[in-house]
């Protein structure tokens, strides 16, 4: 009894001083200079309509990861027609509408029947949601660039100085 009683108190013991010679974790400090990733635009414009869809259509964890991937994909796409259709918007539509038509199909086997019932019977509304996201954005953009913002917050513009009238009299 009493050798159990010893062998069990040393590797109490030597467990014990294994755990007090080992090091602490060090934790590093959060390096706040490093810039946080920004989404492109067509990943902020597929997150957004993934967001509103998966709220409107109930999804689970799993089915919202999968519609985030098929929305980036299929968003991706319809960002290159329309960028490279850029003046012809019938063209837009019919090339997009195929696009949405494939983004039908493999959502199929990601939504239960009920959920894609609800997704069919609303999809003008998202893809309309969509358009009108991109359509704002750009607008946004091309506005920028014909119409640039002064450099001062001011309203001052870069240009000649104006001189007043007890300067001129130098």
């Amino acid at each position: 009894m009493r050798n159990q009683l010893a062998t069990a108190a040393l590797i109490l013991a030597a467990t014990l001083g294994a755990q007090a010679q080992q090091k602490p974790a060090i934790v590093q400090p959060q390096d706040k200079t490093k810039t946080t990733p920004r989404l492109s635009a067509v990943q902020e414009r597929a997150k957004r309509l993934s967001d509103q869809m998966a709220r409107d259509l109930r999804l689970n964890g799993y089915q919202s990861t999968r519609l985030r991937a098929i929305n980036e994909d299929k968003v991706a796409k319809m960002a290159a027609i329309e960028q490279k259709n850029a003046g012809n918007p019938r063209l837009i539509d019919e090339q997009c509408g195929l696009v949405c038509r494939e983004r039908d199909q493999e959502l199929r086997g990601v939504l239960s029947n009920s959920q894609y019932s609800a997704y069919y019977d609303s999809r003008e509304d998202f893809y309309k949601y969509d358009k009108d996201y991109a359509k704002q954005t750009n607008a946004v953009f091309v506005k920028s660039v014909q119409n640039p913002l002064p450099a001062s917050s001011r309203g001052a513009t870069i240009g000649p100085a104006r001189t007043s009238g007890a300067e001129t009299g130098r």
